[in-house]
């Protein structure tokens, strides 16, 4: 009981405090808002309904009467049975876009009733393999120090979901994120049309893309049967609420530079880095044969060298990356704004010819994504220093807790790099 009342208290808050399904930043938010608000995402709903799945989790689930060898089976389970689900979806898909099939509707009904019985079954599941999960991350979680009284706070509250998107705009002339409006999930035809609108109304740099989760409460995370990024995306997700009672988790909302402030990307950073080290450590203990093997070197680079020509170097992302990025903030640093975005299409197309599909390189992708310095898209920070220093701050804690505890008061690039330089100070 104790514990649904702190569940229902930390929703309710997180309703209150987040009653926009955006962060209001300023006189173009509110055009961009109106602009796209027939596609804007329902939080209030979506939370009521989250809600209501918690509660009859916590008052009929089953997952307390089972032992860890079930309950990890149980979700094993899940994830097999929802990948046969989107297996049955993907066929569907194709047999819809195929056009030599006269009557999709026909050809695809018994696939339909698969996917259905089976989506109706998973649906009935949901929530119990959501309670093992966060148990098992929370048991983690308590060991490495950030529990009180043997539980955890604030308790660990996640719900499966579709994820809406989230559409960024920034300035031409800068890398800035400027505007942060989450939306329904959209086609791609949609996406492009609204991008292409955007731009051209308020000479802007737009760009729509998926989200993995969002830190309500519950946290809303993205239906994926990879139990290895659930773990991480768990741990992430939870950081992000952790951090609100400190200074680096405000800050995200109210630093002076709005989202394009360093708050926030030490805030993703940080927690990008503490998701994968924390989900690997849930993979160790309850799915052992998930934990990916350690790097090794390749047999190539253990081959004696030879006389031989050197074969050409292999096409390399984040270096490509890097340069793009850098070489894109010198061109706007001397004003150049059309060479830079001729620079970043012709770069896209580099990408592409080495088997990169990225749909559109422009100042918004880089406002976005350069805030995950941690594991997110390789070389997309450019010079900029944080993750390396929030890197190096990790390797000098003793363990993720103190890791934390060191990196929730930092706010801006400045304290960061005086906080890494004490570190190795004190090494």
């Amino acid at each position: 009981m104790r514990y649904t009342i702190v569940l229902m208290l930390f929703a309710v808050l997180f309703v209150a405090l987040f009653p926009r399904s955006s962060v209001l930043i300023g006189d173009k938010w509110q055009a961009i808002a109106w602009e796209v608000s027939p596609h804007q995402f329902d939080y209030i709903g979506w939370e009521l309904n989250a809600i209501a799945a918690k509660a009859d989790q916590l008052f009929f689930g089953q997952h307390a009467y089972m032992d860890e060898a079930q309950r990890s089976q149980f979700v094993r389970d899940y994830m097999a049975d929802l990948a046969q689900a989107q297996q049955l979806e993907g066929q569907i898909t194709a047999i819809y876009t195929d056009p030599t099939v006269s009557d999709p509707v026909a050809a695809s009904v018994d696939l339909v009733n698969q996917r259905d019985a089976l989506r109706a079954d998973l649906a009935q599941r949901q929530s119990t393999a959501e309670a093992i999960l966060e148990g098992q991350v929370a048991a983690v979680l308590v060991e490495q120090g950030f529990g009180q009284l043997g539980q955890l706070v604030p308790p660990m509250s996640m719900r499966f979901s579709r994820v809406p998107m989230l559409l960024i705009t920034s300035p031409r002339d800068e890398i800035k994120l400027e505007t942060s409006i989450n939306l329904y999930p959209l086609p791609i035809d949609d996406i492009t049309a609204i991008e292409a609108e955007i731009d051209q109304r308020y000479d802007v740099s737009s760009l729509i893309v998926p989200l993995g989760g969002i830190a309500l409460y519950p946290a809303m995370i993205m239906e994926t049967t990879s139990i290895r990024w659930i773990t991480e995306t768990f741990a992430h997700e939870w950081l992000h609420q952790y951090l609100l009672a400190f200074p680096l988790g405000l800050y995200y909302f109210t630093d002076s530079n709005g989202l394009s402030g360093d708050a926030r990307t030490i805030n993703e950073t940080t927690c990008d880095l503490f998701g994968k080290e924390l989900g690997r450590l849930v993979l160790e203990r309850y799915y052992p044969d998930l934990v990916p093997p350690p790097v090794t070197p390749s047999a190539v680079e253990e081959q004696p060298q030879t006389k031989s020509p050197p074969e050409p170097p292999a096409f390399d992302f984040a270096a490509t990356m890097n340069d793009t990025r850098v070489g894109v903030d010198e061109l706007l640093a001397a004003g150049r704004v059309e060479e830079a975005e001729a620079f970043m299409d012709q770069q896209r197309q580099l990408f592409y010819e080495n088997g990169y599909a990225i749909r559109k390189i422009n100042q918004a992708y880089f406002a976005f994504y350069g805030g995950y310095q941690a594991g997110g898209v390789p070389g997309i920070a450019g010079e900029d220093p944080i993750g390396p220093a929030i890197q190096s701050i990790r390797a000098q804690s003793g363990d993720l807790h103190d890791f934390i505890v060191t990196m929730r008061t930092i706010t801006s690039q400045e304290q960061l790099l005086a906080q890494n330089m004490t570190s190795d100070n004190t090494e």
